[in-house]
């Protein structure tokens, strides 16, 4: 699948619900309305539009959420895209998670063929963990790190940057995740759907996380590829990388090779646009998979140059995009 401005479109990120067991202040409200489930794809739907995907040349896919491992039944779905893996039609399966459910399933994810997954953590102190994600237990996220690592599969830990919450953390994370064989991306916070305060008084420039880490640690520009939209560092303090994720200082739309399907089937083909194509519809309706791979071909033909995400104070008032992360995975 190629874009119209040249970009292969190879990794399909899939949210499986928007529900979650966090409330994470820069992700949702504390009193979310969540879907009905009547509106939300089945497991055979999800997996029947992933194997479209792959079948058009997708090799990779990561399973979101919301918590994508407080939806029920989802280890049937991670194992039935395991087979994708087996076959050699998919290069990889992975997925993004809060690490609250990790302990109950990390063996279960490497039977299905997961080797690597990412978990959000945003600090390592217990009381702002509790505080940033208002429902967390970190001492359960804890244990899920420690029981997915010993089931063999490699973490990176995701990390939101945030204007006074884990500004004076950054280096601790970094030092941390040497100690335990783990990479970490900082992450600038995203425009999406309205939170209970302003994202102007969180948004922290990576640049300027950047020249902070560089006063501590030996950053030198890393070949290393996830697929994703990272920006990777090996740092020689560590032995381990630091990646950095930078949709409004610095966008990375000029390499973008992926889309996202919700959980109710719409394919977004940029996070930051609003333009999409209903693919539940399709896959209910009478035409089958030749109509799903024909309004699949469309969406691509649609996909944007670029985001227009824009943090302000002017723009405060209306996020960039009205859907909240949640929604439309990360």
């Amino acid at each position: 699948m190629i874009d119209p401005f040249g970009r292969e479109i190879t990794y399909l990120r899939i949210s499986v619900t928007d529900r979650c067991d966090f409330r994470c202040k820069y992700c949702m409200s504390e009193n979310m309305t969540f879907l009905p489930k009547k509106d939300v794809l089945s497991l055979e739907e999800l997996e029947q539009i992933a194997a479209a995907f792959v079948r058009k040349g997708v090799r990779k896919l990561r399973i979101t959420g919301g918590e994508p491992l407080v939806r029920k039944g989802i280890m049937e779905l991670f194992r039935s895209l395991g087979l994708y893996l087996k076959s050699g039609e998919l290069d990889e399966l992975t997925l993004t998670t809060n690490g609250s459910q990790l302990a109950k399933y990390a063996d279960e994810l490497y039977d299905a063929g997961v080797r690597r997954l990412n978990v959000s953590l945003d600090t390592l102190d217990p009381y702002r963990f509790q505080d940033i994600t208002r429902w967390g237990n970190f001492e359960k996220v804890m244990k899920g790190i420690e029981a997915a690592q010993k089931a063999g599969l490699k973490i990176k830990i995701n990390t939101v940057a945030m204007k006074g919450f884990n500004d004076t953390e950054f280096d601790a994370l970094i030092r941390w995740c040497g100690e335990k064989g783990m990479d970490i991306t900082f992450i600038e916070t995203m425009p999406m759907g309205e939170i209970d305060g302003l994202r102007s008084d969180q948004y922290l420039p990576l640049s300027e996380v950047k020249q902070q880490l560089n006063e501590t640690w030996t950053l030198a520009p890393s070949t290393y590829r996830t697929g994703g939209p990272s920006d990777y560092f090996d740092c020689a303090e560590t032995g381990g990388r630091v990646g950095f994720i930078t949709p409004l200082s610095h966008n990375f739309c000029e390499s973008c090779n992926r889309v996202r399907l919700t959980c109710t089937g719409m394919l977004y083909m940029c996070l930051g646009q609003e333009d999409n194509a209903d693919l539940k519809k399709v896959l209910r309706g009478p035409g089958g998979y030749a109509a799903l791979d024909t309004a699949i071909d469309a969406a691509i033909g649609r996909k944007p140059k670029g985001h227009d995400f824009v943090i302000n104070r002017q723009t405060d008032g209306q996020p960039a995009v009205p859907r909240h992360m949640n929604v439309t995975g990360g």
